[in-house]
């Protein structure tokens, strides 16, 4: 089901905005991989809502703990700490694609909350597909800077890459929100084709 969202809060990366707009006001919420903790620190403050953040980046944790931010360190490649349902939702926002194991991730998120919400970055993109194409190589785009040498991106997906996945993990989709870069009316008719980053709320089917 596509969400016809209009974000209030801005973040340079609109997926983050996204988010903050769907997450509900007092409820608990576990950012995986959370950066400098700035969506963490927004919705405390704009939604009071009880945030915890997991980084494996020393220098971010530090940033985190400076803001406040409630934070731990955390390797997402390995089961999480925490016990089943204790988070109201879990987060993962454009990290989906790092991790070794994005299916067991998506499984340990939905065993330690009730919902989680899932932004990727769109390996279908109209884009990424004619640079492969037109140059046969490896594309570099807004939303993947990187080479293929030296990006992070182990795990590529198209939208519909995760749409069979959860269908796989009997996940259910609560709600699709497609993005794209110039406007999200065509991302929305053709979000495998012209979405550029799709957020998904997610729950146990």
């Amino acid at each position: 089901m596509v969400n016809e969202l209009k974000p209030k809060f801005v973040f340079r990366r609109r997926d983050l905005s996204v988010i903050a707009s769907i997450i509900p006001h007092r409820v608990s919420l576990l950012d995986l991989g959370c950066g400098d903790g700035s969506l963490l620190r927004l919705l405390a403050t704009e939604k009071a809502v009880h945030g915890q953040g997991v980084e494996i980046s020393s220098a971010k944790i530090m940033e985190c703990i400076a803001a406040g931010v409630p934070v731990i360190h955390g390797d997402l490649n390995h089961d999480l700490i925490f016990r089943d349902r204790t988070f109201d939702y879990a987060v993962l926002s454009q990290t989906l694609q790092a991790v070794e194991r994005p299916d067991l991730l998506l499984r340990e998120m939905l065993r330690v909350s009730e919902k989680a919400i899932v932004s990727f970055i769109n390996f279908g993109y109209f884009k990424a597909r004619l640079q492969l194409l037109w140059r046969g190589r490896m594309p570099v785009t807004h939303n993947l800077p990187d080479t293929w040498y030296n990006t992070r991106n182990i795990h590529l997906a198209t939208v519909q890459d995760f749409r069979d996945l959860c269908r796989v993990l009997n996940i259910k989709i609560m709600h699709e929100i497609p993005l794209g870069n110039r406007g999200d009316f065509w991302a929305r008719r053709n979000p495998n084709l012209l979405a550029s980053t799709c957020v998904f709320v997610l729950t146990r089917a």
